[in-house]
């Protein structure tokens, strides 16, 4: 209990160490932390969603699509790092693209997935309607895709977030990571505390994106959802 009390101790007094006044502050660090994230996540998103929504909508590439999300997961970002110092040396831009290769994989998978689900009665009936491809795209394939597409989203930016502090391994100082990898200056409890806050982080950012995924989630689809929940648990009740 003893080093949790000095964690805690260590995130209150916003990382300050006795005997180094230049360290850095925790808040900036976090906030630091956050911004290698956000820019991998966003790289990942521009790149990735448009990806997967498009071959859900044309209902091919489902290869691709669901395997990539295994290669993903189980490519280590330690190795992207070593593979991407020898061609873009040491720095962001090594750190950007093992968070962007992290993040790709649920964004694309759960794109394609939340398309590919979709009605296609729905689908056949816009068509009828005269709609045009893009149309059906924006006006009946995406908002009902909207609780897969963010759910990979929020996947991403947690796996994200909690990698981040991979930084510090890649020459770029200025995140939490700085924290963790150097016990020495900060002893073990800073450590534990740096630790702490990139789990608050990880999770405090899932649990904003996952407000804003209510917010633009159609009624008539959370409906739906909430009732086949209650279904489920109706179910599992009597079973």
């Amino acid at each position: 209990m003893s080093e949790f009390g000095g964690a805690f101790r260590f995130i209150l007094h916003d990382g300050a160490v006795a005997g180094y006044p230049n360290l850095p502050s925790l808040v900036h660090l976090a906030l630091e932390t956050l911004k290698v994230g956000a820019i991998g996540v966003g790289i990942s998103l521009v790149l990735a969603a448009p990806l997967g929504i498009w071959l859900g909508h044309i209902h091919r590439g489902s290869f691709f699509a669901i395997n990539i999300g295994n290669v993903g997961r189980a490519l280590p970002s330690l190795a992207v790092l070593a593979i991407g110092d020898a061609f873009l040396g040491l720095g962001l831009a090594v750190v950007e693209l093992a968070l962007v290769v992290l993040a790709f994989a649920p964004i694309v998978t759960n794109a394609y997935l939340g398309v590919v689900e979709v009605d296609p009665e729905l689908v056949d009936a816009a068509r009828g309607m005269g709609m045009s491809e893009l149309e059906i795209l924006r006006r009946v394939e995406l908002p009902l895709a909207v609780p897969l597409v963010f759910a990979g989203i929020r996947t991403a930016a947690l796996f994200v977030i909690s990698t981040a502090t991979i930084a510090s391994l890649a020459g770029f100082s200025g995140t939490l990571g700085d924290v963790i990898a150097n016990e020495t200056s900060y002893h073990f409890a800073g450590v534990l505390g740096a630790a702490i806050c990139v789990a608050a982080l990880a999770l405090a950012v899932e649990g904003a994106l996952a407000l804003v995924q209510r917010a633009i989630t159609p009624r008539g689809v959370r409906i739906e959802r909430a009732e086949r929940g209650a279904i489920a648990d109706a179910v599992i009740a009597g079973a």
